[in-house]
This record gives C-alpha cells, structure tokens and sequence, in this order.
C-alpha cells in the first residue's frame, strides 16, 4: 500500500512539474481567443476603447515566447500582461495551462481622406521553437471635423453641415443664425454634447442620404449590444425661437440614443415657430423624444419610439400628425443596457391645462400611438368635450377618446390575437433588434383614412399607399 501511494504521489509530482517544463517540440503552440482583433470605426485624434486578446497555452509543457513584436507599430498600442514597451518583452515563460491578458487600444492620425481608411498590424509571438504565431489588428479611421470648445460653449452663426466628412460634437455648439444640414450629413455627439439652433432650421435628408445624429461610441457594450442601443449618451438638440417666424423643417433626419431627441420651445403666444417634419426618426431617449412647446407643426410619415418617459410631449400650438408611429417599448428586453428605468408615462401626452400657454389642439391622423404600458395616449385638458382636436383612423392603446372629434379609431383590445409590430422585444443572443414595421396580421392594417392618405402616397420608406386602403403609421405593410 505505501508502495502504491509513493507511485501515485511521484506520478502527481512528475504530471505537477511538466507543467513549468518548458518545450522545444515545434507542435506546441499558443491559441488566441480571435484571429483577427476587429475595433469598429475610431475618429482621428481621437482614441479608441481597449480591447482585450487572450493567449492560451492549451499544452501540458510551458511554452517559452522570445519576444513579442508589431509590424508597424504606430496606431496600435498593445500591452502585453502588463507590460506596455514590447523591447522589454524578452523570454516570457507561459506555464502549461496559463494564459496572458493583451489590452490594445488604437490611435489614429488624420486621414486626410474623407470616407473611412483601413489600419491594420501585425501582433507576433516568437516562440524559442521557431514557431511565429500572429494575431491581425484592425480598425477603421475616420477623419471628422470637430466642434464645441472643451467645457465650454462655441457660438457660430449662419453655418451649414455638410456631408464630406462627419462632425464631431465634443460639447455645447450654438448656432445663432440659420442652421442648415445637407443630406447625407452626420453629427456624432460626444458624452453630454447638444446642439443649439437659436434660428432657422434647414435639414434636406433624402431617403438615399438621411441626416444623422446620434452618440460618438461606435464600439460594444457588450460582445453582442453596440453602444448605440444604449440611450442617454448625449444631450439633445435644441431648438430656441426668440422671434417670430422661425421655420423648421426636418426631412428624414434620424435623432438616435439621447436625453432628449428634438426639443422645440418658444416662450411666445403668437407668431409662434413652425416645424414642418416628414419621414424623420426619433428613437431610444432615456427623457424624452419630441418636445413642443408653443411651436406648431405638422409632422408626417414619422417614428417615434422608445422613450424612458413621453415620446411625443405637446404643450402650446397647433400640432397635425399624419401617417405618425409612436411606439414606446423603452426598455422592453431582458439584458439591461439603459442607464434609466421606464418611466410610468403615456407615449403621448397632450397638456391643454395651462392657461398661460397658447391653446393645445393636437390631432393624430392614420397613426399609430402604443406600447407595453395599458394607457399611451394622455389628454390633460379642463373639458374632454369641448377639446377641438382630431383622431382619426388611427390604432391607439388608451381608453376610448371621450371628445367629439374622436372617430374612426381602432383601440387595442387584451384580446388582440396579433402583434402591431414585427418585434416589440429586444433579444440580443438572437441580435433581434426592435422593428416597428407592421406584422402581416397587424390590427394597423387597411383601417387609415383614404382621403387623408392622399397627400402622402408613399411611407417612410417608398411603399405605396395607392394600391389599397393605407395603414396607419409610417410604414405600409408590404
């Protein structure tokens, strides 16, 4: 029996010591847990996020590595199991069974090129085996232009964005004259930055070439949820009319992933601003997404959607929805990514208390008003009777609308068999994102107005409402 267990504890010891033995068998290689480290799209002078590469020694002897070396060496910065200069990387022995962190992160000069530049490198280990194994380095470089002065604001006057290159907001940008964005043009907009429009507002987004506005992180949250699913990474974009006759007018420009999406606020009873939106989304705010306050305005074939608190808030003006979707589902997923709670909030609320504000008449044409709470629709005015404003063939989750101008509407109702949407929850293991296009049994289908419809004959995207009856919201079901 001593015997025995002498053998099994010498067996232990020999197995035990193999481990710090270090090989000259060629075949004992590293493992990587990627081939290729990939960093999404990093803006010049600007700095990426840190990666993480693991290297595994999967053999049962140690593997001893000669030296780690880059092939270029000028964008990527690359520390290897705490050690940031590579020269001093000499005769590491990595013990059978163990492994080593590798952080990078990369630095990249100006392009000059306006379109997005290919960096890559090359992360060698030689082995004192003669074996050289590589790990591929990637990331794509962006020229910008950059705005806002660090902890501070910057003023401008007229000014127009184009779409050459994006602009990279870093703080407070105020435009005291007219502001005007050209299609195709991009805002990233640093943590807390916002935008200011103390005068007109031109944006000329097209369906090919929308406008853009949304947070500067364009890496992961997690391995599978880029930042841009994750809302409150920027302020919001303000606009001020301190005079009478201020224009607005909004053709598809996407506000994504802020505090507030569109704030338009007017401390005036009369000559109040007009904002003209068509084909525009508003999505993924951890406040609010469109805010009215003494503007009027006509808004159509447009989303808004997934707002911590209102969607669509109306206080002072003449407001017409037309072929609109609101859908508030804000947090509505079983990985928590939101920095804020949903709040207890209708996705539209409409406050006609107020006796010092000018009268709130706000009317919801063809559109779609629902989401995962029971009540999304909120008139705050002193007689439900009287209150002059219009719903018309739209799909609404609310309680019956008790106002003479309510008609033709078709409300939610427990017993729905179908969906309004094709996805209202987001599975990120499936990367299923939210989708508030029509589900091809949607109650939504065929029940908008016809004659309203006329003037809008294509959706957000270009399908026809011709050819049948039209659906309410901005999408026509295909």
């Amino acid at each position: 029996m001593r015997k025995l267990l002498t053998l099994i504890w010498l067996v232990g010891v020999c197995v035990g010591c193999s481990q710090y033995r270090v090989t000259d068998d060629p075949t004992c290689k590293l493992q990587f847990s990627c081939d290729t480290l990939c960093f999404d799209t990093v803006f010049t002078a600007q700095g990426s996020a840190t990666m993480q590469l693991m290297v595994y020694n999967r053999n049962a002897q140690a593997v001893l590595i000669d030296h780690v070396s880059m092939a270029e060496g000028k964008a990527f910065r690359v520390n290897v199991d705490g050690e940031a200069d590579l020269s001093r990387l000499t005769r590491v022995q990595l013990d059978g069974g163990d492994s080593l962190y590798v952080f990078v992160r990369v630095d990249v000069d100006p392009t000059h090129v306006n379109s997005p530049v290919l960096i890559s490198d090359l992360l060698s280990f030689h082995l004192t085996t003669g074996v050289t194994q590589s790990v591929v380095l990637e990331a794509w470089g962006q020229d910008v232009q950059r705005l806002g002065k660090k902890g501070g604001r910057q003023y401008l006057n007229d000014y127009t964005f184009t779409a050459e290159k994006p602009y990279l907001i870093t703080d407070t940008l105020i435009i005291q004259g007219e502001m005007t964005l050209a299609p195709g043009a991009t805002l990233y907009m640093h943590n807390g930055a916002c935008v200011y429009a103390l005068s007109n507002v031109t944006a000329n987004g097209t369906q090919d070439e929308s406008i853009k506005i949304c947070g500067d992180r364009l890496d992961r949250l997690f391995d599978s949820v880029p930042y841009r699913f994750a809302s409150g990474s920027w302020n919001g974009l303000y606009l001020i009319a301190e005079q009478a006759g201020i224009q607005y007018r909004l053709s598809y420009v996407d506000i994504l992933s802020g505090n507030v999406g569109l704030y338009c606020y007017s401390e005036r009873k009369e000559g109040l601003p007009y904002l003209r939106m068509d084909g525009c989304r508003i999505h993924n705010h951890a406040l609010y997404g469109l805010v009215l306050i003494h503007t009027d305005a006509l808004i159509s074939n447009s989303e808004f959607s997934n707002c911590s608190s209102y969607c669509v808030y109306c206080a002072g003006g003449t407001h017409e929805f037309v072929h609109t979707t609101v859908a508030s589902y804000y947090g509505y997923t079983n990985i928590r990514i939101q920095s804020t709670p949903k709040d207890d909030a209708a996705a539209v609320y409409i406050d006609n208390l107020s006796k010092e504000k000018p009268e709130t008449v706000t009317s919801f044409y063809n559109s779609i008003i629902t989401g995962w709470l029971q009540n999304q629709v909120v008139v705050a005015t002193p007689f439900d009777q009287y209150y002059p404003g219009i719903f018309e063939g739209n799909y609404l989750k609310t309680d019956t609308l008790r106002m003479p101008h309510a008609a033709n509407n078709t409300y939610w109702q427990a017993t729905d068999s179908a969906e309004v949407f094709r996805n209202t929850f987001y599975r990120y293991k499936e990367y299923v994102y939210y989708d508030f296009r029509l589900d091809s049994l949607s109650p939504a289908i065929g029940i908008g107005d016809s004659l309203k419809a006329q003037d809008y004959p294509t959706d957000r995207v270009g399908v026809s409402r011709l050819n049948c009856r039209p659906d309410a919201g901005c999408y026509q079901h295909e």
